[in-house]
């Protein structure tokens, strides 16, 4: 078993921990919030650590283009300031994490957290070459921000204990798994971690 030392140009991405997309939400992942405990525990080895935390977050105008009514493949979801666009309550981001906010023009999709927004001028800055990601959700906002980093030359590290899936297909989150590790990103575990 490989073991990883995190160091404090290291940065943990957690994608997309919104209310609507755990139980309850618009947009839910079955059992998304299942994984905010474990999401909490990689926090705090990386506060630990000094290690960089950000957090993505849809931030969707309410006429975006995801939405079914607008076209899209979505219902409406994470709407500006509103409950379902705020982070899961039970997520225990500290004060220094960085906040990320996608997909927040109307005519623009956006799955990744790359995808019109500060986030690799913000890595480069602090000198980032390793990413660890988990969240929500596998087969979307996940692998497409994992495949960007990685067209980005950053290390990713996918953690498998700390993301979940919709599953529109049965085995969406399975292909979205291995199409990141074709892609080149490595698998971890919160074990694996000194």
């Amino acid at each position: 078993m490989e073991y990883i030392n995190i160091v404090e140009n290291d940065a943990l991405i957690i994608v997309d921990m919104q209310n609507d997309f755990c139980p309850g939400g618009a947009l839910a992942v079955p059992e998304g919030d299942q994984i905010v405990p474990i999401i909490n525990k990689y926090i705090k080895k990386f506060v630990s650590k000094n290690a960089i935390i950000v957090a993505t977050r849809d931030w969707h105008p309410k006429n975006h283009v995801s939405f079914k009514e607008y076209g899209g493949l979505w219902p409406v979801h994470c709407v500006q300031n509103s409950w379902g666009a705020e982070f899961n309550p039970m997520l225990e981001l500290p004060k220094t994490a960085i906040i990320v906010s996608k997909a927040y023009e109307p005519n623009v999709e956006a799955y990744s957290g790359f995808q019109g927004t500060e986030l690799d001028k913000i890595l480069k800055e602090r000198s980032v070459k390793r990413l660890f990601v988990c969240g929500l959700a596998t087969d979307y906002c996940v692998k497409e921000t994992v495949l960007d980093a990685l067209k980005l030359g950053y290390e990713v590290y996918l953690l498998v204990d700390a993301i979940k899936g919709v599953n529109v297909r049965p085995k969406d989150s399975e292909e979205a798994i291995n199409e990141m590790v074709n892609a080149k990103a490595r698998l971890l575990k919160f074990e694996q971690l000194v």
